[in-house]
């Protein structure tokens, strides 16, 4: 998993409440065990119409926005059904980070194990840099996991909460097979021992 340390980058507004994950990535495309690929049907039906044509007035379809790293979005982003393609989606399309009033819980600690930070901040804080992802392009805001802080193309800061155990597993890289593997030299020694005390087993 790639490392999450200082993001600077292109926000997206997308100032709807209960996107759910069906509408991030529609139920038809979840035949794939794979985590990428993905990125072309994030918001499917609504980037898309029936024909396959981009619909122009979605925001990820506009050029100020088609390479964005961040998302600004309503409140309860993510609820809805429990696909961890919901993350694969939003990674794969190259959103590193998603900031909501709230998120539902395994959404939210889906994003963890898929190197996308999610940041709940308080609506007032939202609202300041849902109209800084307004201005377009040529406003980028910066993502500092170690600081904890977001900070607005104006200069503007908010601290954001995170888990401590989380915040290390995404600056380190580490996703649940990575914690594992970190402990490869444990495992091998405690399974050599287990072998001479039980060669029966």
């Amino acid at each position: 998993m790639d490392k999450f340390t200082t993001l600077t980058g292109i926000a997206a507004p997308m100032p709807l409440v209960n996107i759910d994950t069906d509408m991030i990535i529609p139920k038809q495309f979840l035949k794939t065990i794979k985590r990428s690929g993905l990125g072309v049907n994030l918001f499917d039906e609504m980037r898309f119409d029936r024909q396959g044509n981009e619909i122009p007035d979605f925001v990820l379809n506009q050029d100020a926005y088609r390479n964005a790293e961040i998302l600004v979005a309503g409140d309860n982003f993510g609820c809805g059904s429990s696909r961890e393609h919901a993350p694969w989606a939003i990674k794969d399309f190259g959103i590193r980070c998603v900031i909501s009033t709230s998120f539902a819980d395994i959404f939210y600690n889906n994003c963890f194990k898929n190197g996308i930070l999610p940041i709940a901040l308080p609506a007032e804080a939202v609202d300041v840099l849902m109209k800084d992802a307004e201005k377009g392009a040529n406003a980028r805001m910066t993502v500092d996991l170690e600081a904890q802080t977001v900070t607005t193309s104006d200069g503007e800061v908010f601290s954001f909460e995170v888990d401590a155990f989380k915040k290390h597993c995404l600056l380190e890289g580490l996703d649940d097979i990575g914690l594992t593997m970190a402990k490869a030299d444990s495992i091998q020694s405690f399974e050599a021992q287990a072998a001479q005390a039980r060669p029966w087993v």
